[in-house]
């Protein structure tokens, strides 16, 4: 079945964990059939099943609930059935699901079902193939409580102590965007102005904390300009945009009403830009959540280079750069989707998925990057619906012109980042050979290839070399006009690296006989540019202790990789044994 509308009525006491109410379904067959199915865990209990206003019947077990019919229905028929139920919903997998907690002393009941939770709290389709068109969310609780949800409040009355909210949504959502969250809400809006109108922020905050939060919020109007300006005006502009306060560390991206543990910039931010990627186009799969989490990423750090002077945008991307190479490995790709952990690794999905985008950008230039980015936004196959990697890969194709299956292979599906040697060796003027050369700090990919951009200062000018590195020692010719006193590898912190270096003014290295090492400092491993085939290599202190290692390898052409990962950190003599002897070379390891 197709989902079309759903409607969903509860008694919510945000004092008790528990759920009580109906969902009906309205939806089309997509195949002939005399039964419905429904994910639904099994430690709720189904009161009864109401198909064409009389009772069916049904099984509930091992968290599927099956409804029979009393006919085959046609595929293309509309039809509805609503399911009766109550219960104490499981602890999630995930995030919790259906949470009970406090705030002030204030008991408060949210939800929170990505990825897997849907099922926990009430029969859904729980994946990612097939949104639904509209829903109304009617909760009722006993008094002060009121129920923050989807869309717009359309309606909101007590009687006899109670009060009910009546939410209705008219935009394609995803079931694991679906939320209430009830307590004692006071409520606010701010206003975005947008063209000759203005866009609602519709505030549910705790009361304890309204005159601090009322300060905060504001801040939202010029992201909002922002992300407007850059991608195209708030995909749920025909209704509003808010937030939910609730009590969870960081924030969810709920369509139209994110719910929020604090409300500093970064995260009312990310949760905004949810908006665009993850919420009006939402992956087609959990392996890429990066569409999610790396695109509402690296539109959080735009908002540093366009606000505040630009002052943070070098800040921001020094720290997830940093955060990326704070290990040798990790895909963005994610291989396992059983694991929440892995699935929402804020290392890989979130911030080298942001970066992945940051360095493209660089390689296709930004007119193409944001024209990528708002065909995809606005794309009848995507919009309101699903996208996945692929198609990702298609759009910035198309808008650069350009094939980039290598650059996705490498970033995307390999593993890792390149370190750099780069050597300026002046022949004689201001002419000089640049060469680079590049260690993998994983196996997964044998090269990256990049633009690499260098700056080069001295004789008060510089000018910024873009070199087109295919493939390792790779050399250019370069006549900068002056003779550098310094060079800069990536001064705009375009590229994913760490711990890269530059060596100005190194005559050619004896064809003979020559060992170079790099990084210097190092972590976990070290490159060894070799022209001779190396037989051993071992450490030793300024003392003389010795550690031998047998854990190197041949990275590519004459050079090496070898492990640093059992050194302590401080001091060491590499030593280097080729045909031609051994050669010795000072360390430093940092940890």
């Amino acid at each position: 079945m197709n989902q079309h509308y759903h409607r969903f009525e509860w008694f919510i006491d945000p004092s008790v964990r528990y759920i009580r109410g109906s969902v009906s379904s309205h939806h089309v067959m997509n195949h002939e059939s005399s039964t419905l199915s429904f994910d639904l865990s099994s430690a709720l209990n189904v009161d009864s099943v109401i198909y064409h206003g009389d009772h069916a019947g049904f099984q509930h077990g091992n968290d599927l609930l099956t409804v029979t019919l009393p006919a085959s229905v046609p595929a293309g028929t509309s039809d509805s059935v609503s399911i009766f139920y109550q219960g104490v919903p499981p602890v999630g997998s995930g995030f919790g699901s259906f949470v009970q907690g406090s705030h002030a002393g204030i008991p408060i009941l949210w939800t929170l079902s990505q990825p897997y939770g849907c099922s926990d709290w009430w029969p859904c389709k729980n994946g990612l193939t097939d949104k639904i068109d509209s829903i109304d969310i009617i909760v009722t609780s006993p008094l002060p409580h009121r129920t923050a949800s989807n869309g717009l409040l359309i309606g909101e009355w007590v009687e006899n102590g109670q009060r009910t909210c009546h939410w209705r949504h008219r935009y394609p959502i995803v079931p694991y965007l679906i939320a209430i969250s009830v307590t004692d809400y006071a409520i606010y809006s701010d206003w975005v102005p947008h063209e000759n109108d203005s866009i609602q922020v519709l505030n549910y905050v705790f009361p304890s904390q309204l005159g601090t939060v009322q300060n905060e919020t504001p801040n939202l109007i010029p992201i909002m300009q922002l992300f407007n300006e850059l991608l195209e005006p708030y995909p749920f502009i025909l209704e509003r945009y808010g937030h939910a306060q609730f009590g969870w560390g960081g924030g969810m991206e709920h369509q139209t009403m994110s719910f929020m543990g604090s409300f500093g910039h970064e995260l009312m931010a990310h949760e905004l830009a949810h908006s665009w990627f993850g919420n009006k186009i939402t992956t087609g799969s959990w392996e890429d959540i990066w569409v999610n989490e790396g695109f509402a990423t690296y539109l959080t750090g735009l908002t540093y280079e366009h606000m505040f002077d630009g002052y943070y945008w070098p800040i921001w991307k020094e720290m997830n750069i940093n955060s990326v190479t704070s290990q040798a490995g990790g895909s963005v790709w994610v291989d396992d989707t059983t694991s929440v952990s892995r699935i929402f690794n804020s290392r890989l999905s979130y911030r080298k998925g942001a970066l992945i985008l940051h360095t493209l950008r660089w390689i296709i230039g930004d007119d193409d990057f944001f024209l990528a980015m708002r065909n995809m936004l606005s794309h009848p196959n995507h919009a309101y619906g699903y996208i996945r990697t692929q198609d990702v890969i298609g759009f910035f194709e198309e808008a650069s012109g350009r094939d980039l299956g290598w650059y996705f292979d490498q970033w995307y599906y390999g593993q890792g980042y390149p370190i750099y040697l780069v050597q300026y060796n002046i022949h004689s003027g201001t002419q000089a050979t640049v060469t680079l050369y590049q260690g993998q700090s994983h196996p997964s990919v044998e090269f990256f290839s990049l633009p690499v951009p260098l700056l080069l200062s001295g004789e008060g000018q510089d000018t910024l070399l873009v070199l087109d590195n295919t493939y390792n020692m790779q050399s250019f010719e370069v006549d900068p006009g002056f003779i550098p006193e310094s060079i800069e590898l990536d001064p705009e912190m375009w590229l994913i690296t760490r711990n890269s270096q530059v060596v100005i003014g190194v005559d050619e290295p004896d064809s003979r006989s020559f060992v170079n090492i790099f990084p210097n400092p190092a972590s976990d491993f070290i490159f060894i540019e070799s022209t001779e085939p190396i037989e051993e290599i071992f450490f030793t202190e300024p003392a003389g202790k010795m550690v031998r290692t047998n854990k190197f390898r041949q990275n590519a052409g004459r050079l090496y990789q070898a492990e640093t990962s059992q050194l302590s950190a401080g001091l060491w003599i590499v030593h280097v044994k080729t045909s031609q002897g051994i050669k010795h070379k000072k360390l430093v390891v940092a940890r």
